[in-house]
């Protein structure tokens, strides 16, 4: 069976015991810790087209060419976020640490308007001009997010919120080697302490970047 809905739903616990009745095989694009839902990609790798997003093949060769366009060291020495932050209180609270008069995090976030986007064209939105920055924020929205590979494959250092779900590919992922992790409830000053070490340690960050 599956299910195209964000949230997985079999729950491991209703499953427990010698007794317990075997789980539903079902399939989604996520899944936690707490569900034993079966985890397969996701339908943006064929394209999304309400957003203008191209299938994973032809989207990868462009990502590749928007890397080229700026070296590591070149970028904007600060952590990148542009995405839609009314889906999640977790992601309203980023757009707290954005620069401001009071403070400056070593971020700069962005609002995603993707009505705004339609009627223009896409022309903000094309994720291959987005790796112009040395750290690129992950951070779910209602469950996991299809944005996570479009980040990694920036070539910057991926500073990754902690995250409550995972897709088909992301447990494979590794702490301090595929990304830095970053603390949910301390994001702001996580944040900064991230871009600040990693612009002290410039050769040492870089290896996250590969």
């Amino acid at each position: 069976m599956f299910d195209c809905v964000d949230w997985p739903v079999v729950r491991a616990l209703d499953f427990a015991g010698v007794d317990a009745p075997s789980p539903p095989p079902l399939f989604r694009y996520c899944g936690n810790e707490e569900t034993l839902d079966i985890v397969f990609p996701d339908w943006s790798f064929w394209g999304w087209s309400e957003v203008n997003i191209k299938p994973w093949e032809s989207l990868l060769k462009e990502l590749r060419e928007g890397n080229q366009r700026t070296t590591w060291i070149n970028r904007e020495p600060y952590a990148y976020w542009k995405g839609n932050p009314s889906v999640a209180d977790t992601r309203q609270d980023l757009m707290k640490c954005n620069v401001s008069e009071e403070h400056e995090w070593n971020a700069r976030v962005y609002a995603q308007d993707w009505i705004r986007e339609s009627k223009e064209g896409y022309k903000q939105s094309d994720l291959a001009s987005q790796c112009h920055h040395r750290y690129k924020i992950y951070i779910e929205g209602s469950a996991w997010s299809v944005s996570e590979k479009y980040i990694l494959a920036c070539d910057s250092v991926t500073l990754l919120v902690n995250p409550h779900y995972y897709d088909f590919f992301t447990r494979g992922l590794l702490p301090a080697h595929h990304y830095w992790p970053v603390r949910e409830h301390d994001k702001c000053r996580s944040i900064k302490f991230a871009v600040h070490w990693g612009n002290s340690h410039i050769q040492k960050v870089q290896l996250l970047t590969y």
